[in-house]
């Protein structure tokens, strides 16, 4: 899972695209990296680590530009990341800056197509092989001097050729214009929005907080299929290039979303406030009786105070939270997870002490965090632990840019459907494990959403070749 901002406008823009690349660093915090283009000069800057770290403060300034994007990065395609798989990627040739969002799943392919065409693929980040094959594209059509026609044909290959997910920001010139172009594959499954701050500047980005906090406004969200090409001081064009069926990814807004954004059209807050009432409706029905309710912070806070309402029990802060290390899911391994886990949360002894807790968390992927958790409650004495979900079970592997490729980590897959919540329970050490249902979830978000990780419903194809293929990227 990544996170971009792209910028487009009459000024330097690498000072905007930090602050809006700081909103999302929840979408990553393996890598960060900083491009801007200057008439024909590309400046760009990137490491491994936080923004803070990878982007050194004293190298903004000098990075001159009025078109640029920054990208933050957690692998999903090679599970070891030097600098040199850090976004953005940038091709002289004839010109290309650019990020994405999302996981290529033909990666093998495109690598030995693009050997063919003479050009070698030097990181193991999928961007650069987008970047290749768009560049390559274009250049089958001119050198130089490529027009908005162009640039919808070599759209269009890369439709054809790359297959996955992916929300893509590119600055390049178009009809000799410096133009930032954003588009997202047909199923539109990776997120992306753009818009204005009404002086005819642009901005591009994974989600729409990064527009809040440098004074944008969302125009729309990323049209599936279709390319958007922003210019500083001009309405956008947007472009269809292949038919669109949308699947937007409805794990992000279950959890990787920060829930100020808006995706889809609708507030990640309040859809999860939603589930949180359909899964406690579930938990009623069960006959189970508690005192408090208590999220696991910070994605579960409003599923948890709307299981609290309909359920009419108190709904209580019962952790304490260290701000400064990262989201334990997405981690490189399993020990890293578990040692950050004490630091991160630290609960507070009389929420839980001899009290019936509903412990409410978004998702359990692989189980190593929530064990561990139910492990330090245990040493406070509380009278039982009732787990919620508002998430169904994850049982599938995701090939689309979740960290969670094989069967063999998701916990929840050891089981049957039916016998799922009562082996997990007492392998997690809880009382009782309620999920939110699978049509309880599509009944919320409708059926035109991608919940393969639930469902095992796969919206793009994805051979048995290609699925080993990442899952030994992931284990390199």
């Amino acid at each position: 899972m990544c996170g971009f901002v792209g910028m487009v406008g009459d000024r330097d823009v690498a000072p905007v695209l930090v602050v809006g690349l700081q909103a999302i660093q929840h979408r990553g915090q393996d890598a960060a990296g900083l491009g801007t283009k200057d008439g024909t000069r590309f400046h760009c800057v990137k490491d491994l680590g936080l923004i803070g770290q990878a982007i050194p403060p004293d190298a903004v300034p000098r990075m001159a530009g009025r078109a640029g994007i920054a990208h933050v990065r957690y692998p999903t395609a090679g599970s070891v990341s030097t600098a040199e798989d850090a976004q953005p990627f940038v091709t002289r040739r004839p010109g290309i800056l650019l990020a994405h969002n999302g996981n290529v799943t033909n990666l093998p392919e495109l690598a030995d197509q693009l050997r063919e065409q003479g050009t070698t693929v030097l990181s193991q980040c999928d961007a650069e092989s987008i970047l290749l094959v768009l560049a390559h594209e274009l250049a089958a059509l001119r050198p130089a001097g490529h027009t908005c026609d162009d640039l919808v044909s070599a759209v269009r290959r890369v439709f054809a050729r790359v297959r996955g997910a992916y929300s893509v920001v590119a600055v390049l010139d178009v009809d000799g214009k410096e133009s930032l172009v954003a588009f997202r594959d047909p199923h539109g499954i990776r997120p992306g929005v753009y818009g204005t701050d009404g002086a005819g500047q642009w901005m591009a980005a994974s989600e729409s907080v990064a527009l809040d906090v440098t004074g944008f406004r969302k125009v729309d969200d990323l049209p599936p299929g279709e390319i958007v090409v922003m210019r500083s001081g001009e309405e956008p064009l947007r472009i269809p290039v292949a038919p669109a069926s949308p699947r937007p990814c409805i794990f992000e807004r279950i959890y990787f979303a920060r829930p100020d954004s808006i995706m889809e059209d609708g507030r990640v807050n309040r859809m999860r406030w939603i589930l949180g009432r359909a899964v406690a409706r579930r938990w009623a029905a069960k006959g189970l009786e508690a005192d408090v309710v208590v999220a696991v912070p910070d994605t579960s806070r409003p599923a948890a105070m709307a299981i609290a309402e309909e359920l009419g029990i108190k709904n209580r802060e019962g952790f304490i939270k260290n701000r400064y290390t990262g989201r334990t899911f997405i981690m490189p391994d399993a020990a890293s997870r578990t040692a950050a886990l004490r630091l991160k949360l630290n609960p507070i002894r009389e929420i839980f002490e001899g009290r019936r807790v509903i412990l409410v968390d978004d998702s359990i992927v692989r189980g190593t965090t929530m064990r561990r958790i139910v492990e330090m409650l245990r040493e406070l004495h509380p009278a039982a632990i009732h787990l919620i979900s508002f998430a169904p079970a994850v049982r599938h592997p995701c090939y689309y840019g979740i960290d969670m490729p094989s069967h063999d980590e998701l916990v929840a897959a050891a089981w049957p459907k039916d016998e799922v919540e009562e082996r997990l329970a007492a392998q997690l050490g809880v009382d009782s494990l309620t999920y939110l249902s699978l049509p309880a979830l599509r009944k919320v978000a409708g059926d035109a959403i991608c919940d393969a990780c639930f469902s095992g419903e796969y919206v793009v194809p994805v051979s048995a070749e290609e699925r080993a293929a990442i899952l030994r990227d992931r284990r390199a």
